[in-house]
């Protein structure tokens, strides 16, 4: 039975219609479980102090500093994604609290969605639908549709689903080029790749896909001068972070011609979404609501990794996807 003396993980507004499967894995660790709603600093202070909770489990949430500063018996906080800008690790640091992601979960499934996205615009597969159901038979009007054969990939950083992606993209007739801030432009990835510098590959891809993380050096990657460096028929994807690209600058650029199209999965805005921004009236757009990281396989991955993280960090094991293991050394505290 659980009781006072039992450590408790918290739910911290995570994005899943219910929480059955990780109440499941607390309860077969002996762990207590609740759920809290509410993503500020504030509502995420209050539900954590009100529970007493030891570690929490969160999508979305917002963990700056004053978190840490305000909840001395938090351990751990654990992110159901790969990103964790939402998070000071910084200060967690400090405080002792060991945070989580889950890389590689979404790795096939993000990848096979970059490569859905692209396809879709190539295509027009959206408009040629829209039409059918106007009741429309004539392709003629979406054209020009694009193939793969004969175009370029840029595939803008190379980690792991930068690579799927850029594995995918060749094997479907793409001839493959990429950019990364650890890899040295003028040579060739293990895979046979170029490396460009990011201009160059800018003005020379059909596709450019991006895959970056999101940081101080990448925010606004994509901005109004890199966009009007591509090709006017060029597509740009992104299923990495919205805020890598400058979207209003985007909207603009499709709006006047300067680029051909765009599939996107992430927004600078997400949570609330602004249905009025202006790349909702942008042509040649696919937009998917930050779906590129579900299946129901790689979600159960997901939620699996993060509560097993926080489980282990309550229970005193170092989390196998701890971004600062330091603050298991007694000595950090």
């Amino acid at each position: 039975m659980m009781g006072v003396d039992m450590p408790k993980i918290v739910a911290v507004d995570t994005d899943f219609e219910d929480n059955n499967l990780e109440e499941a894995m607390a309860r077969d660790a002996g762990i207590e479980f609740e759920i809290t709603r509410g993503r500020t600093a504030r509502a995420v202070i209050n539900g954590l102090l009100e529970t007493g909770a030891d570690a929490a489990v969160t999508s979305y949430a917002m963990f700056p500093r004053e978190v840490f500063e305000a909840c001395p018996n938090l351990k751990a906080v654990s992110r159901t994604g790969v990103g964790y800008d939402e998070i000071d690790v910084e200060a967690a640091t400090e405080h002792g609290v060991a945070v989580c992601n889950v890389p590689g979960y979404g790795t096939e499934v993000v990848s096979d969605h970059a490569i859905t996205l692209a396809l879709s615009v190539l295509r027009r597969i959206n408009e040629l639908d829209a039409d059918m159901r106007r009741g429309v038979w004539d392709y003629a009007r979406t054209r020009p549709l694009g193939q793969c054969r004969g175009r370029v990939f840029g595939v803008v950083g190379m980690g792991e689903i930068g690579r799927a992606a850029a594995k995918k993209a060749a094997g479907m007739g793409f001839e493959v080029v990429c950019w990364s801030r650890s890899l040295k432009p003028g040579r060739r990835t293990p895979e046979g790749y170029p490396v460009l510098r990011l201009e160059e590959l800018l003005q020379t891809a059909d596709v450019v896909s991006l895959h970056t993380a999101l940081t101080p050096e990448t925010h606004h990657l994509i901005n109004a001068e890199r966009l009007a460096l591509m090709k006017p028929d060029a597509v740009l994807v992104n299923t990495a972070r919205g805020a890598v690209v400058d979207t209003v600058a985007l909207a603009q650029a499709l709006c006047e011609d300067k680029l051909w199209g765009a599939g996107l999965d992430v927004f600078e805005q997400e949570q609330p979404f602004d249905f009025d921004h202006p790349i909702m009236k942008a042509p040649h757009t696919v937009l998917s609501a930050h779906a590129a990281y579900w299946s129901e396989e790689s979600g159960r991955e997901l939620r699996e990794r993060a509560m097993q993280a926080a489980i282990d960090a309550v229970q005193g094991r170092i989390p196998v996807d701890c971004l600062n293991p330091c603050v298991f050394d007694s000595s950090a505290r």
